[in-house]
């Protein structure tokens, strides 16, 4: 874990610590993230973050350098995936290593990534050998009404697991793909739409050493080693199962919410939103310390 420094000067603040589901999910209460926190105050919102694998902190008025500072927290800056080419009104700049998640459009094209629409459930960047740590998601601005993100608890979802099931996927390996069913449907996605990695179906968390379930419905195409209907069949029984409401936390967003979750070990996906109504979030994402195993 990497820890930013703190001066004497820290905040010396106490968190509460609230579940917001049963399985996945914690509100940190008690906290202005634009204050520099004292390192047993870091010490606790890790500890819960690896507990719950979903935090979020609500009413945050953090600018940039707040976002990039409480990163630091929970490891090493990914790199920029997407950079923004055009700013919305408001920013004059935006900072290296962060991105602009928004469908807003300026002279007719969106200054930011996602932009519109649902996604299905998903694990960040599980098409590469070096899948992301940590995503932070900060909201500035909301439509509405939609746009919720859904997590799941793959631990929560691989404890459920009959044995049976446990013992066929235990060892199997699969295939991820960036953007699979744009791949699938032959459209031209750049470079990088084909890309992809191999990894193990069930993945041991590095620091926890709890198991959870590690494909999803958006990327994972295939497991290695297993016939097309076979592999089919045991990859849409894992994503119902994983999908299943009791493992799930749907959080409805507002303006200064700032969520991080786990990408080792939890799921997301994306409800619809009205596509003429502005919705800019920025984003964060924190290096992976091992390769899945």
């Amino acid at each position: 874990m990497t820890m930013v420094s703190t001066s004497d000067a820290a905040t010396a603040a106490t968190p509460e610590f609230v579940p917001l589901s049963k399985h996945i999910g914690c509100e940190v209460k008690g906290i202005d993230l634009r204050k520099p926190l004292r390192p047993d105050t870091i010490s606790a919102i890790y500890r819960a973050w690896l507990d719950h694998a979903v935090l979020l902190f609500r009413d945050q008025d953090l600018s940039q350098e707040d976002l990039i500072r409480v990163t630091g927290h929970f490891g090493e800056f990914a790199p920029l995936g997407r950079p923004a080419h055009t700013l919305p009104k408001g920013f004059s700049r935006l900072l290296p290593n962060i991105m602009m998640i928004s469908n807003i459009r300026e002279n007719g094209e969106t200054i930011g990534a996602l932009p519109d629409g649902e996604m299905m459930f998903h694990h960040d960047t599980i098409h590469r050998e070096d899948p992301h740590k940590a995503t932070l998601l900060y909201s500035v601005e909301i439509p509405t009404y939609g746009g919720d993100t859904l997590f799941a608890s793959g631990t929560a979802a691989y404890d459920a697991l009959d044995a049976e099931v446990k013992a066929k996927v235990e060892g199997r390996r699969a295939v991820n793909y960036y953007v699979y069913n744009s791949v699938v449907r032959g459209d031209k996605q750049g470079v990088d739409a084909t890309s992809q990695a191999a990894h193990p179906v069930i993945r041991t968390h590095d620091e926890t050493n709890r198991k959870a379930i590690y494909v999803n419905r958006l990327m994972t195409v295939k497991i290695e080693g297993m016939s097309e209907q076979e592999s089919d069949t045991l990859l849409n029984f894992l994503f119902d199962h994983c999908e299943k409401p009791e493992f799930v936390y749907t959080h409805v967003w507002r303006k200064g919410d700032l969520v991080v979750w786990d990408n080792r070990c939890s799921s997301h996906a994306r409800t619809d939103f009205p596509s003429d109504q502005r919705r800019l979030l920025l984003r964060t994402t924190v290096k992976g310390t091992s390769r899945p195993y």
